[in-house]
């Protein structure tokens, strides 16, 4: 995705949702069908339920403006520069944080509004509200962490060290996304010799573990009208609102 805009692929695939969703819900009424909507990205549920702002496209010039200046100053430059211009978003981010940092500082330079302007101008929920309900399944947290580290186990043995050196030899946007993929940071110091392959795993793992913790947090105070439902009690919850 270097020189593609993130954004505006997100949006995109946000409109495909909606209008997926608006002819769902046309005609799976007259079907006698329940439509049911499962996934993983928290964004996609905070638009179907909630809505989401209506940041437009930010220009390529834009973004790699931003991006240069980030790599040539450092995230402490841009994070200055971004409390001149958006002191709201500098002072609710870390700063540290070059992901979110540039971003904000992306917005207000295209569009001459802060993030938080746009996030308060936001777009209606595609879903009507009142009509559906929701829940969150919410796995025990041993388990869930017990099950992550065994995965990322799998997934070295399965050749992912070897998809990451490939990965890594594309020299590509350290910010892109899929360089900093749970795990792939730390293997790739490993593959430079700066960390042995057991402490890239530990990192991976546990960067793996603090997304899941993120993600309960995130749902929690971004979707708080959905239920928390064990998985094991997900069928009995269901059954007692279609009844």
């Amino acid at each position: 995705m270097n020189g593609v805009n993130k954004m505006a692929v997100c949006s995109r695939r946000l409109l495909y949702v909606g209008v997926a969703v608006a002819a769902l819900m046309q005609h799976a009424p007259f079907a006698g069908r329940l439509p049911i909507f499962v996934g993983g990205s928290g964004l996609y549920f905070k638009a179907l339920t909630r809505g989401l702002s209506a940041v437009p496209p930010i220009p390529t010039a834009v973004r790699d403006s931003v991006r240069a200046r980030l790599e040539q100053h450092g995230v402490e430059a841009l994070h200055a520069e971004l409390a001149q211009h958006d002191p709201v978003s500098a002072e609710r981010l870390k700063p540290r944080d070059r992901t979110r940092i540039a971003r904000a500082l992306e917005v207000v330079e295209a569009t001459g509004r802060a993030l938080p302007d746009w996030h308060r101008d936001g777009l209606p929920p595609l879903l009507p509200p009142g009509r559906f309900h929701a829940l969150f399944l919410a796995p025990q947290r041993d388990g869930l962490y017990a099950r992550i580290d065994a995965r990322f186990e799998a997934m070295l043995d399965a050749g992912a060290l070897d998809e990451v050196a490939a990965l890594a030899a594309r020299g590509l946007d350290p910010l892109l996304p899929a360089m900093k993929a749970h795990g792939v940071p730390a293997l790739i110091r490993h593959l430079k010799g700066e960390i042995s392959r057991a402490e890239a795993v530990e990192i991976g793992r546990a960067d793996t573990r603090h997304y899941a913790k993120r993600q309960f947090t995130w749902f929690r105070h971004q979707l708080p009208d959905f239920a928390w439902i064990a998985p094991e009690a997900a069928r009995e919850w269901l059954d007692g609102r279609s009844s």
